[in-house]
């Protein structure tokens, strides 16, 4: 094969300086205005902080790529994207600053991608931080045709005397209270789809769904200072993920007894999964779960009744 041009090698640089033009021009109070510069920031506020402390994440939206491809819907992956990073900084403690994304692509198809950066952007607003930059990487030789993946990477701000989890306080008998999810979110679809068939596009969108961003629920339920941890429900389930925010010697038990969502009986009755591997590996309706002190509960709850969040008690400690 006689190649003799970037272009004919399969990438399309003048396509990719485009779709950066484009980023940039979205008007929304969350797209950095120096989108397409070498690295892009964000101005700090250190106004009120006496020890700040600098986390980050990054996580990716794994195999609901797929999901969104069969159904050919590209606009809630960014959301996706955005709410694993920025919930993981929340639960603690920490606002997101800004967040930056990677797309690594066989070929960049502007209409997908556009749909993807629109659902960033989104995601970022709902979370009150800066999309400062990114990478749109094509490489046909690594992905066929459309495919492509994501990463996403946000860097936020704690003071060291609130950073959550505050293990040293959490004892037996402590409450656990819940937050809500909508569905999947973005764990467990590599099961979620052996059992879930392509041709039904009802329950495929149901798997779309896309995951809660909890950054202004947490922000205002931690306002109370009544929060002594929390855990972005993801893949391990409840029991998995609350386990990394408690002190030994304590251990969960949960109600089971809330809403939960009809995607998951739908996943456990067509797959015959039982319910200790459905709690293992989903959320099962709980988005977020947060400790309190009992005598501190109902702070937390007339909290988020005043602020329209839905709460509830989800067990407690033992």
């Amino acid at each position: 094969m006689d190649i003799k041009s970037y272009s004919e090698a399969g990438v399309d640089i003048e396509k990719g300086d485009r779709f950066a033009s484009y980023i940039s021009s979205i008007k929304s109070s969350a797209v950095s205005n120096a989108i397409g510069g070498f690295a892009g920031g964000v101005e700090l506020d250190m106004t009120g902080f006496k020890q700040p402390i600098m986390l980050s994440a990054t996580d990716g939206v794994g195999t609901k790529l797929i999901v969104a491809q069969k159904l050919k819907k590209y606009d809630t992956l960014g959301i996706d994207l955005t709410a694993m990073c920025v919930n993981d900084l929340a639960v603690c403690g920490a606002w997101p600053l800004s967040f930056l994304d990677y797309i690594g692509c066989g070929s960049l198809n502007e209409g997908i991608m556009k749909d993807v950066i629109k659902g960033i952007v989104d995601g970022c607003e709902q979370a009150e931080c800066i999309l400062a930059g990114g990478e749109t990487a094509e490489m046909p030789d690594m992905y066929p045709g459309d495919d492509f993946d994501l990463a996403g990477f946000c860097v936020g701000i704690v003071e060291k005397s609130k950073m959550l989890p505050f293990t040293d306080k959490i004892k037996s008998g402590d409450i656990i209270l819940g937050l809500p999810s909508s569905g999947i979110h973005s764990n467990g679809l590599s099961l979620a789809r052996k059992v879930i068939p392509d041709t039904d596009k009802t329950l495929m969108n149901m798997l779309l769904k896309p995951t809660v961003i909890y950054v202004k629920a947490l922000k205002s339920l931690m306002s109370t200072g009544k929060i002594l941890s929390a855990a972005h429900i993801t893949g391990g389930g409840l029991e998995g993920n609350l386990k990394r925010v408690i002190p030994a010697g304590v251990e969960s038990e949960f109600k089971y007894d809330w809403h939960v969502p009809e995607i998951f009986d739908v996943i456990s009755q067509k797959g015959g999964i039982e319910d200790s591997e459905m709690r293992r590996v989903f959320n099962m309706g709980v988005g977020i779960a947060m400790i309190v002190h009992p005598e501190d509960a109902q702070t937390v709850l007339d909290k988020a009744a005043s602020t329209g969040i839905e709460i509830f008690e989800a067990g407690r400690l033992k």
